[in-house]
C-alpha cells in the first residue's frame, strides 16, 4: 500500500503560480505512476497529468498542457504540480493518485480515474479576481 498527502494548495490572485507536492509513504514508490486530478465546485472530477514510476513519461490534459508542469523525485518520494499563470476556472481541490505499475504500462488511459489505486485527501486551491 501507498499513502499521499498532498499540499501547496492556497487562495490566490489570477495569474500567481503554486506547486503542488503529492509525498508518498508505504511501498517503494518507484513501484507506482502517479496522477493529478481536481474537482471544482458543483463540476466532475477531471484529470489533469500523469507521470509515469520513473518520471520520464507525462501524459497531459489538454487545460493543463501549456500552464501546468508535473515531475517527481523517487529519492523523496515526491511528485510536484507546478501551476502557472492561474485562472479562475483553475479553482479545485487537487488529488494525487497511485496506479501500481503493471509490464511497465503507461499511456493516456492513466487519465481514467479508476485506473488508480490510491488517492490523497487532496488540496484546496482558489483562484480569485
Amino acid at each position: 500500500q501507498v499513502q499521499l498527502i498532498e499540499s501547496g494548495g492556497g487562495f490566490v490572485q489570477t495569474g500567481s503560480s503554486l506547486r503542488l507536492s503529492c509525498v508518498a509513504s508505504g511501498d517503494n514508490f518507484d513501484n507506482y505512476n502517479v496522477g493529478w486530478f481536481r474537482k471544482a465546485p458543483g463540476k466532475e472530477r477531471e484529470f489533469v497529468v500523469a507521470v509515469s514510476w520513473s518520471g520520464e513519461d507525462t501524459y497531459y490534459s489538454d487545460p493543463a498542457k501549456v500552464r501546468f508542469t508535473t515531475s517527481r523525485d523517487n529519492a523523496k518520494n515526491i511528485v510536484y504540480l507546478q501551476m502557472n499563470s492561474l485562472k479562475v476556472e483553475d479553482t479545485a481541490v487537487y488529488y494525487c493518485a497511485a496506479d501500481r505499475v503493471e509490464e511497465g504500462r503507461f499511456g493516456a488511459f492513466m487519465s481514467f480515474a479508476d485506473e488508480y489505486d490510491y488517492w490523497g485527501q487532496g488540496t484546496m486551491t482558489t483562484v480569485s479576481s
